[in-house]
């Protein structure tokens, strides 16, 4: 028996951009490309902050391109991926150490990926503080973070399609 309902499997479905195009340049630029923001380097669909790699690109002798990063483009335009909520009794007497905790998270997720930064340090005017980050994964990781250093509960809630993470930790003084 044979159905006028057409295929339904994954690879002859659509691809949705999620950003509506927001992200993506018009073009591929031509690579060596030199982020005019904060200064990566693309070689190879590869973001890289490493002098190394700015080295090797002006060894090559390759005209570069100068454009912005997307890291760059989202701080820009303000449209952060990610948000983690930090708030409780415990934050009071012990934020600068959280907060030096989330900077080196931060850090060292930056040597991963140039492009999983933070964008804003802010206070939630309840005493407790929202970090926004230029990825959702960054925030699930300074969540992951909060959590294995200090304990307390870790909460994560994801948008449609996994575009936007709300990471909250809270944890009250020990009785």
């Amino acid at each position: 028996m044979r159905s006028d309902k057409g295929a339904t499997t994954a690879a002859t479905t659509p691809s949705v951009d999620r950003d509506a195009g927001r992200e993506q340049p018009a073009h591929r630029p031509r690579e060596p490309v030199l982020c005019a923001g904060c200064g990566a380097v693309s070689v190879r669909s590869r973001w890289s902050r490493s002098a190394n790699a700015r080295r090797r690109v002006a060894a090559a002798g390759l005209p570069i391109d100068v454009r912005f990063c997307p890291a760059c483009r989202r701080r820009e335009s303000g449209l952060p991926r990610g948000f983690v909520h930090v708030d409780g009794d415990f934050v009071g007497p012990h934020r600068d150490s959280i907060v030096r905790l989330l900077h080196d998270e931060a850090a060292r997720a930056a040597e991963d990926n140039p492009l999983a930064r933070v964008l804003d340090w802010g206070d939630d005017g309840t005493g407790g503080m929202i970090v926004t980050t230029t990825t959702e994964h960054l925030a699930i990781r300074l969540g992951r973070a909060l959590e294995k250093a200090f304990e307390g509960k870790v909460l994560y809630g994801f948008s449609h399609q996994n575009t936007l993470a709300h990471v909250w930790w809270h944890r009250d003084q020990a009785a």
